[in-house]
């Protein structure tokens, strides 16, 4: 009789450790974003990364297979840049700086190269490819004199002139495109870092786009300085006797949208189930 429990107690605690074997962890899991941005358009056409500043955000992922993932991101930075950082001599005459917060929504898809599952020994690691889609709000501003104003209401490139073409929205998408990897450091805790550009729809980013309308357009009493006058053109601060706000003389350059890029950490976690994940149901077990 004892040789029988012995025996049943053996197949009892085979068959729990093999359950604990086959547990598994959910399809579906959250995390935060953080990192940096830096902007690239009109003012910074060179790519430089003179202005980058913190990017925060939270994200959710479903896991379609061991290869396709989809990310839902919300996300917030500031971007911004200054025509004294260029070395070019036109932008240190031009001399326009802008600033502006970006909250963007965007769906992204994920496309690993190797096959990736949490808490599994010989899937731990793979770098992927990332595109997608998103909406973003901005509203471009400038400090002059200890205020801030924001350019977009002020029409600095004679959108409330002879320009209505020239008016812009305060939202515009964005086309998220990058890479990164993804890590998992213990079962259900993943680790990642992803560089993603973001190419808009918008010239506005900066408040920069095409051509000087000309100081005449922008009416000023010297006694009460109009705002939108000394903005369209501050050149004037470096050169009273020469500014370069002609109408119709280079400001920006119209033939390319402006950018800003992500380049950030991310921590997720995946609770866990021990019911077979969807992927797994469907057949994908052996991508």
């Amino acid at each position: 009789m004892s040789k029988k429990i012995a025996v049943l107690l053996s197949l009892l605690i085979v068959s729990f450790t093999g359950a604990q074997a086959q547990s598994f962890y959910k399809a579906s899991e959250w995390g935060i974003i953080f990192g940096g941005s830096e902007y690239f358009g009109d003012i910074n056409d060179h790519y430089g990364f003179d202005y980058v500043r913190p990017a925060l955000g939270v994200f959710a992922r479903l896991h379609l297979n061991p290869y396709i993932s989809v990310r839902g991101n919300l996300s917030y930075t500031k971007v911004g840049y200054d025509d004294k950082y260029s070395s070019n001599p036109f932008n240190q005459k031009r001399n326009l700086s802008f600033r502006s917060d970006i909250f963007e929504a965007s769906v992204q898809t994920e496309f690993n190269f190797f096959r990736f599952a949490t808490g599994e020994d010989n899937s731990r690691f793979t770098p992927y490819l990332t595109g997608g889609v998103g909406v973003f709000y901005y509203n471009p501003y400038t400090d002059y004199d200890g205020r801030k104003y924001y350019l977009r209401t002020l029409g600095t490139e004679g959108q409330f002139a002879d320009h209505p073409e020239r008016r812009y929205s305060t939202f515009s998408m964005c086309f998220p495109i990058g890479m990164g990897f993804k890590y998992w450091i213990r079962p259900g805790l993943n680790f990642g870092f992803e560089i993603a550009d973001r190419l808009t729809l918008t010239d506005y980013l900066d408040d920069v786009s095409t051509t000087y309308v000309g100081a005449d357009k922008f009416p000023n009493d010297p006694q009460n300085p109009n705002p939108a006058y000394i903005l369209q053109d501050r050149s004037m601060e470096i050169n009273p006797n020469d500014p370069l706000g002609r109408a119709g003389k280079q400001r920006g350059n119209s033939s390319s949208k402006d950018q800003y890029m992500y380049f950030v950490f991310n921590i997720s976690f995946q609770l866990k189930t021990y019911k077979c994940p969807g992927y797994m149901r469907r057949g994908f077990s052996d991508f």
